[in-house]
């Protein structure tokens, strides 16, 4: 069997295009994810006043976590809503990538992942010279707010155990524990949805948020059921979702991270603060370039990660 070397960093084989609207701003935009050269990490471009503005994927320029992750300074160059694409693509094991996009909001598509897997499996990634570096956990870190709580632990590999608790009969107390690997995230995580309440609505609008929301972006509940007509995607599409997000702001860390990542009614804002404190304890990790002892194959890969295959087109 043909095996892709984890310890290897890893770039998208073509460039992939695509284009939708913003779920807070309801604004059309639109982006170009570029192969980029090792060690060049994930950085988006933006134009604006007619110069380039570079903002790295990373925790230290977090600047909002409302109801979104948001990157970069709010009032002048920012973009927002970047935690779907990046749970994408540190899943899939991509390290280098220069997203181009024309607005300040990432497309939100159906409010899932989904989209940014379909064009990944389309081009395929491209394996690079350099040594892929990781963020291992050597001591367990916790923070707690509330009754919300995060934790970080050694662990051999990456692995997501999130649990939520909504005082509602449609979602209840759900939780999703599993290793992060390609197809793990593909096909038990990437399809879940963003949700939200039909009667925060008017206020989120009156704030300026959720203008793109509807039903094909966005799972809404009513009082005691989901209002979307085709029902859920998984049966418990809620935990699935917010694993999601764990994925997409843990790896504003920079590398990813060989830990296990538990949490309790967390968000984005957990998530971040959770990034923070272990990287303000320097005790509790360290950068190796060793690869989990679990070697991921192709028989675990979506098909057509390995190599390109034509370039993806997807709106």
């Amino acid at each position: 069997m043909t095996m892709t070397d984890v310890r290897r960093q890893h770039t998208l084989a073509e460039p992939v295009e695509l284009s939708g609207i913003g779920v807070h701003s309801g604004k059309p935009v639109s982006m170009t994810l570029h192969p980029a050269e090792d060690d060049h990490g994930i950085v988006f471009l933006r134009s604006e006043d007619g110069k380039d503005y570079e903002i790295r994927a990373s925790h230290k320029v977090v600047s909002a976590t409302e109801l979104c992750t948001v990157l970069g300074d709010p009032s002048s160059v920012s973009v927002a809503t970047v935690e779907h694409l990046m749970a994408a693509l540190v899943a899939y094991g991509v390290d280098n990538v220069l997203i181009e996009i024309d607005g300040p909001e990432v497309p939100v598509f159906d409010g899932s992942s989904a989209a940014y897997i379909d064009a990944f499996e389309q081009v395929g990634l491209k394996q690079q010279r350099r040594a892929r570096r990781f963020i291992k956990v050597l001591k367990p870190v916790r923070i707690e707010n509330g009754q919300s709580y995060a934790e970080l632990r050694p662990f051999d590999g990456s692995r997501f155990e999130v649990e939520i608790d909504f005082d509602t009969p449609v979602i209840g107390r759900q939780k999703f524990s599993g290793d992060l690997s390609p197809a793990v995230f593909r096909d038990e995580l990437s399809r879940a949805r963003t949700f939200g309440f039909m009667k925060d609505v008017e206020g989120l609008w009156a704030m300026g948020y959720a203008l793109g929301s509807s039903l094909d972006n966005t799972v809404v509940l009513g009082d005691d059921e989901v209002v979307n007509p085709e029902g859920l995607r998984y049966p418990d599409e809620f935990v699935r979702h917010k694993t999601l997000d764990a994925v997409g702001d843990l790896s504003l860390a920079g590398a990813p991270i060989l830990g296990l990542y538990r949490s309790y009614r967390g968000g984005h804002r957990v998530n971040i603060n959770m990034v923070k404190a272990l990287f303000a304890d320097p005790d509790a990790w360290e950068y190796v370039e060793e690869a989990p002892t679990r070697t991921v194959g192709h028989g675990e890969l979506p098909a057509g990660i390995a190599a390109a295959a034509f370039r993806a087109d997807v709106s």
